[in-house]
């Protein structure tokens, strides 16, 4: 059994790097109309035919990004900055389409790197800028776009769980749904107490207006051109058409 993150995933699960698309999903309201609607059932069947069996969704939150250098508010002020990401593929895309030289490294690589200076920034959820005190690593401006964000999978392999009996597997679906709904609350409910903390530390946080966003939306176009075949055209589709009836 494991709880996955679709970044983590998204190389054995192309329909994973779905949720990496940059700023599809502009509010909490946009992750939950993915996930429970018609584009996660279809995720979670991507899954279960790679030997997965998807239980319920968690929630790691949107990622955001730190920088050692300046305010950043549109995308011309990312122009050569060098910002430590993942390695996926689709990262780097979309910090190139920005303007920036993205360097993929692991995490315990990426503080030391962000200690000398050998790169200016980064991007994660505020939960770990928190933690892992990353304003003293000299990454003092602190940028809410909320350019993706990574939900989390409880699942359990397809050979595990078809030794279960009927009357186990319904048990243990309802205790991942339990505690994947719990999961995401917290992690929602203490978003206002981590930024207050994160401010009192000295970290200048920006929050992006509606246009502000939009302008980082269309610098990353590029993006969605390269990898919506990878992911899926349908797929890519019902995400985009559930975020915009996502209020409806």
């Amino acid at each position: 059994m494991s709880v996955g993150s679709t970044i983590n995933w998204s190389p054995q699960v192309p329909e994973l790097n779905l949720f990496s698309l940059p700023f599809l999903m502009p509010d909490y309201a946009a992750i939950d109309a993915i996930t429970q609607g018609e584009a996660g059932e279809a995720v979670f069947a991507a899954i279960k035919k790679r030997g997965v069996t998807p239980l319920a969704w968690g929630e790691n939150g949107f990622r955001e990004l730190s920088n050692s250098k300046l305010t950043i508010d549109e995308p011309a002020d990312l122009d050569g900055l060098k910002i430590r990401v993942v390695g996926s593929p689709l990262f780097q895309d979309t910090f190139t389409a920005l303007g920036a030289n993205p360097t993929q490294m692991s995490w315990a690589d990426a503080k030391p790197a962000l200690t000398t200076g050998a790169v200016d920034g980064q991007e994660n959820p505020l939960s770990v800028f928190d933690v892992a005190r990353i304003d003293q690593v000299g990454q003092k401006y602190l940028t809410r776009w909320h350019y993706m964000a990574d939900p989390l999978v409880f699942a359990v392999s397809n050979s595990i769980w078809d030794q279960f009996s009927e009357e186990d597997q319904a048990l243990l679906k309802q205790a991942a749904i339990d505690a994947g709904q719990w999961e995401i609350e917290k992690s929602r409910s203490e978003i206002d107490a981590t930024l207050a903390a994160i401010k009192e530390r000295g970290v200048e946080v920006t929050e992006l207006t509606d246009e502000q966003r939009d302008a980082f939306m269309k610098a990353t176009q590029s993006v969605y051109e390269t990898w919506t075949p990878r992911i899926g055209e349908d797929l890519v589709k019902q995400a985009q058409e559930a975020v915009a009836n996502r209020n409806q």
